[in-house]
């Protein structure tokens, strides 16, 4: 996977612009970690980025109503026209605790509703160690259609 993909994890957008800019001569696919709603947005407007990762791990709180997942309708919209795929580390997800998982699949569940509702692809990274069916019925717990969960497999790098 690395020497197709290059993963940027900076906070600094400034680098993270320079390092896409000499990945894009090398032409490898682009995956981002996401960080604030500030920063997915300059990643989302960039036409060189692939693959906007994880935007649910952010450490907000969540509102009473509804979780702060990182994307909003706005992002997605932004992604959806710019070719940009929302990624989800799947991995990272099997290795938190209890709690935080609680929390974070619920900002997963928003997140694939907002994606679906928009039309913006979605793929996970990080799901050699498990099986097909295992992270095709995970997706569908979740509440991805059956159409999208093959998307999600069909788009996977």
């Amino acid at each position: 996977m690395e020497n197709l993909y290059k993963i940027i994890n900076n906070k600094n957008l400034d680098l993270v612009r320079r390092e896409i800019k000499r990945e894009k001569e090398f032409q490898r696919k682009i995956i981002v970690q996401a960080q604030d709603t500030k920063f997915n947005r300059k990643i989302l407007e960039n036409k060189d980025v692939n693959v906007l990762l994880s935007p649910e791990f952010r450490n907000l709180n969540d509102r009473l109503k509804q979780r702060n997942s990182g994307l909003n309708e706005i992002l997605c919209r932004i992604a959806k026209k710019n070719n940009i795929s929302i990624g989800i580390d799947f991995k990272k997800i099997i290795d938190l605790q209890k709690k935080d998982k609680a929390k974070i699949l619920s900002r997963i569940i928003q997140n694939i509703s907002l994606c679906k509702r928009i039309g913006t692809k979605i793929l996970i990274i990080d799901k050699e160690k498990f099986s097909k069916q295992e992270i095709f019925s995970f997706f569908l717990s979740l509440g991805c259609s059956t159409k999208k969960t093959k998307e999600i497999f069909l788009n996977a790098p």
